[in-house]
């Protein structure tokens, strides 16, 4: 599971906590089909004539192939989110698929910033920042902790060349919890919700500074931002290492950050608005 898929289930819960039914459409035994429907939920294989049957007031669509497939179906007021930072393809196919949205749900400014620049008008675009449910605070123990990924532009081999001891996990929800530091690697992301984690339980991140992820990290503040260098990265890893005091403000602070803005509520109300908005 990756970070829309997480965000798509969590919204799926809220949905349901608020009286909503939703139905997800997807590729046969995926992760996130097995979660869903092992939570109850409604779940089908996705294809042109599910999204034209599946009797919804109205499609969302999570990444670039289901807006694709709900844009051909053209049944019901389409809401699509935009997670990416890459920019958005000038194709003549392209075009035509991203004029048909009523509304894109950007998963950051910067995000937004990329879809105005491709032509969508800002008027049909919302910023709704990912959320997390909070993990558990407990006492830092001395590790290193960053994503496992064998996507190269994910940073792996960036932290494996500080020469730290660097912990890659596959499940950062039972890994993170009482971590000295997060370390968040990429070159390029839209927002980077795996940091929400560390900022929910209280580890202090060391993060690139690109994309979206500058309005999670406030450079010294809810965070350190860094170039994508061995050296650089492992310079801010050990200022933490080295001054708990300083890794304890920081993560204090990115916890009061995410408590204002982050939460799966925040996110799940934002997008309902959004909602409210195109059946409006």
């Amino acid at each position: 599971m990756r970070g829309g898929q997480w965000q798509a289930l969590l919204l799926m819960r809220g949905l349901r906590d608020r009286g909503h039914e939703s139905l997800l459409l997807g590729r046969a035994g995926s992760p996130l089909m097995e979660r869903a429907k092992a939570e109850g939920f409604g779940v089908k294989q996705a294809g042109l004539v599910a999204v034209r049957r599946c009797g919804a007031d109205l499609v969302h669509a999570h990444d670039a192939r289901a807006h694709t497939l709900a844009a051909l179906a053209a049944a019901v007021p389409l809401v699509v989110s935009r997670r990416v930072a890459f920019p958005v393809s000038t194709g003549i196919l392209s075009r035509w698929k991203y004029r048909q949205p009523r509304l894109y749900l950007a998963v950051s400014g910067f995000v937004k910033r990329g879809l105005v620049e491709a032509g969508v008008g800002e008027t049909r675009i919302r910023a709704v920042y990912d959320g997390v449910a909070p993990l558990a605070s407990r006492p830092a123990d001395g590790r290193v902790i960053a994503p496992a990924s064998d996507d190269p532009r994910k940073g792996a081999a960036i932290a494996r060349a500080t020469g730290l001891p660097v912990q890659f996990s596959t499940d950062l929800a039972t890994d993170l919890p009482g971590a000295s530091v997060f370390v968040y690697l990429s070159e390029s992301d839209g927002l980077g919700s795996a940091i929400l984690l560390a900022m929910s339980c209280g580890v202090p991140v060391v993060a690139s500074r690109v994309g979206g992820i500058p309005e999670l990290v406030e450079d010294g503040v809810t965070g350190l931002l860094t170039p994508n260098g061995p050296a650089e990265v492992e310079r801010r890893v050990r200022m933490l290492l080295d001054d708990p005091g300083l890794g304890t403000r920081l993560a204090e602070a990115a916890r009061r950050r995410y408590e204002e803005r982050f939460t799966a509520d925040a996110m799940v109300d934002a997008t309902l608005e959004a909602y409210r908005e195109c059946l409006d």
